[in-house]
């Protein structure tokens, strides 16, 4: 069965940096794309971040461009989402996703919440 687990959420002052992770079981990097979504409760989903698993194109949303870094270990089956300079407004839940879509249909297909597949959220608190 497909699962992601995502993991390394926490609590984290405002200019500090996290690290999640996302083991990947059953997924084949060869044609899904992987990344990250993030959701506050009462606000729609927001897609983070994507990676063709392909050809190793990164993709990022506006606000955390520049701070956010995805990556895969494809050995170990893992995505990685390294956050620097955090600010209060990226606290959120995040969750890791699988996509036959594709990277480019990332963000239209999170606001439509809709995923291949997702796994269960870590929580990310920033303190201002």
């Amino acid at each position: 069965d497909v699962q992601l687990q995502a993991s390394g959420g926490g609590l984290v002052q405002a200019g500090g940096s996290l690290r999640l992770s996302c083991a990947t079981y059953d997924v084949s990097f060869d044609d899904y794309d992987l990344g990250w979504h993030r959701q506050v409760p009462g606000q729609a989903r927001e897609g983070v971040s994507c990676i063709n698993t392909k050809n190793g194109s990164t993709y990022y949303g506006d606000s955390v461009k520049g701070r956010f870094t995805i990556s895969t270990d494809n050995a170990k089956r893992m995505v990685y989402l390294q956050m620097n300079n955090l600010k209060p407004e990226d606290t959120a839940t995040y969750y890791c996703a699988a996509d036959l879509a594709g990277c480019g249909q990332w963000w239209v297909r999170s606001k439509r919440y809709e995923s291949d597949y997702r796994g269960r959220g870590t929580q990310v608190t920033v303190s201002s």
